[in-house]
């Protein structure tokens, strides 16, 4: 068995967010060669379940790796098999440290997205994120227990959500990785966590060597993913820096079919 980890955006979805049908095929030959599907996204897991519903990505043993590998979910039991949530006490700090440099920030409960305003930046998160959302001022408050990520967003200047990394750095050391997942959102999660960690967690339950395994992804929170896997693919339309992380770039880009070329060249 292989095992095929897969990011969403940019990678496995083309540019309207869908999965072609030239992908679909390559997918359902996939799994009927008794392979595994992986979708593994900083999205969290019920947009990713919305996705998969409606690419009709209905085989059976597909897992997903959610909140930028903070939370694995195997969908034939439908429960999750690891998880790794933030302290409300980090919540409180970032929330904070946020507010100070005017920048928006949100996180989540199990099933909704918690934010202090309804503003530019949360309208356009929900374009593609279809979860319901709770206004509350104190995020710490309105959470039952720490959630698996927080997400800073900046829509018209990258800069201002690195001036907020570096503004966290010393707090920040031993306690979260905060990482880039396309130039405008900001991911922030627990430090033992991330992409590759859970590749490899994912690899070894189901009894998989790394030399079967393949991770495709796009952007800067890929990296760990795509390094953890056997075989690291970077899409064409990938940022430079995921690209040097790869062993393969591939031929096409996410919109003609990339993924499904270069994996159909190498089964």
């Amino acid at each position: 068995m292989k095992i095929l980890f897969t990011d969403l955006d940019g990678t496995l979805l083309n540019n309207e967010s869908k999965v072609s049908a030239k992908t679909k095929a390559f997918l359902d030959e996939f799994n009927s060669a008794g392979n595994k599907l992986v979708l593994s996204s900083g999205r969290p897991l019920d947009s990713i379940l919305e996705v998969k519903e409606t690419a009709g990505l209905d085989y059976p043993g597909i897992v997903i790796i959610g909140s930028n590998g903070t939370q694995v979910y195997d969908c034939d039991s439908k429960a999750t098999i690891l998880e790794k949530r933030m302290p409300l006490s980090y919540v409180s700090y970032l929330q904070a440290k946020a507010k100070e440099h005017s920048l928006h920030i949100h996180t989540y409960t199990d099933t909704e997205i918690v934010c202090d305003c309804d503003d530019e930046e949360i309208k356009y998160y929900r374009r593609r994120i279809h979860l319901p959302l709770v206004i509350a001022d104190d995020y710490s408050s309105a959470l039952t227990k720490g959630p698996l990520k927080m997400l800073a967003i900046d829509l018209k200047n990258h800069d201002r959500l690195v001036t907020f990394c570096n503004s966290i750095a010393d707090w920040a050391e031993d306690k979260i990785r905060y990482i880039f997942s396309n130039d405008y959102y900001l991911e922030l999660f627990v430090k033992d966590a991330g992409k590759g960690n859970a590749v490899r967690y994912v690899y070894e339950y189901f009894g998989v060597s790394r030399e079967d395994t393949y991770a495709a992804g796009d952007a800067e929170n890929d990296i760990s993913m795509i390094e953890a896997a056997g075989c690291g693919i970077a899409m064409l339309n990938a940022a430079d820096i995921v690209k040097k992380s790869a062993d393969v770039i591939t031929g096409s880009d996410n919109d003609n079919d990339g993924l499904a070329e270069y994996m159909w060249s190498v089964l």
